[in-house]
């Protein structure tokens, strides 16, 4: 299972990261804040995409 990313946690690594169970993805920088889900706003968890 990959790792998965809250709203508020920092990335691991930067690149593309998929919110689950959406089709929504954001580029993120390594040490970036994980945002809440840019599609509705919402906490959210991320997975490497």
């Amino acid at each position: 299972m990959a790792d998965t990313h809250k709203t508020g946690e920092k990335a691991p690594q930067s690149g593309t990261y998929k919110v689950q169970n959406e089709d929504t993805e954001i580029q993120i920088q390594k040490g970036g804040q994980f945002p809440p889900s840019p599609s509705s706003g919402e906490a959210a968890n991320y997975v490497k995409a």
